[in-house]
């Protein structure tokens, strides 16, 4: 199994708000800057898109970040992707680990303490939980702050990752709640220079970290 190493930063993916680059040179330049994390998330794309843009997000990845697949277990398997992100109202975390083997991370995303228990228990690695600040992906969802955040951390001991509306300003507060770490979209992919706003987020977290 996989370990994950903290402080952990995310890139989910959305090619179509990474400000008119391809998502690949957006995935190069943030994993050359520290991003450990890569989630394919392109809900919109059938399997067979989504399978030709993941191996080429896993090729600019080139072995220097986790690549994880949201949602579409078959997909991830196909690419031998590092993992799979399963959607709150997803497959049960038990009969993904059946499909994928012992060796794949499963992440579970989670909009209650609840959900973060039940999937804990049931076996997921690590989960991402939301929508934490106002975002641009949830505009019309609420936004559960930080105080959630802190409830949920002491109720798991898996890692949990921070997302909605993260970013380098807030980022401090979301670690200071027990987080090990965030997953952001346009923080990075929108940003004039993805690198440094990668690298940017990273100095964030690590200084809290390092208390």
């Amino acid at each position: 199994m996989t370990t994950l190493d903290t402080p952990l930063l995310c890139l989910v993916t959305n090619r179509n708000r990474c400000s008119g680059r391809d998502l690949e040179e957006v995935v190069d330049q943030a994993v050359t800057h520290g991003v450990e994390m890569v989630q394919l998330r392109e809900k919109d794309m059938p399997p067979g898109d989504l399978y030709d843009l993941g191996a080429r997000v896993k090729e600019a990845i080139a072995g220097r970040a986790l690549l994880i697949v949201n949602d579409r277990i078959d997909v991830a398997l196909a690419l031998n992707a590092d993992g799979v992100q399963l959607p709150e109202d997803g497959p049960p975390v038990a009969e993904a680990r059946r499909t994928v083997g012992p060796n794949m991370l499963i992440g579970r995303s989670v909009h209650s303490i609840g959900g973060a228990i039940e999937a804990e228990s049931s076996g997921a690695d690590f989960l991402i939980a939301g929508t934490i600040f106002p975002s641009a992906s949830h505009p019309d969802g609420p936004a559960q702050g930080t105080d959630f955040l802190r409830s949920l951390c002491r109720e798991v001991s898996i890692p949990v990752l921070a997302i909605g509306g993260v970013t380098s300003e807030n980022v401090v507060d979301v670690m200071d709640a027990g987080c090990s770490g965030a997953a952001v979209i346009s923080a990075i992919s929108e940003a004039e220079d993805p690198g440094n706003a990668a690298r940017t987020l990273l100095n964030e977290m690590a200084r809290v970290s390092a208390i």
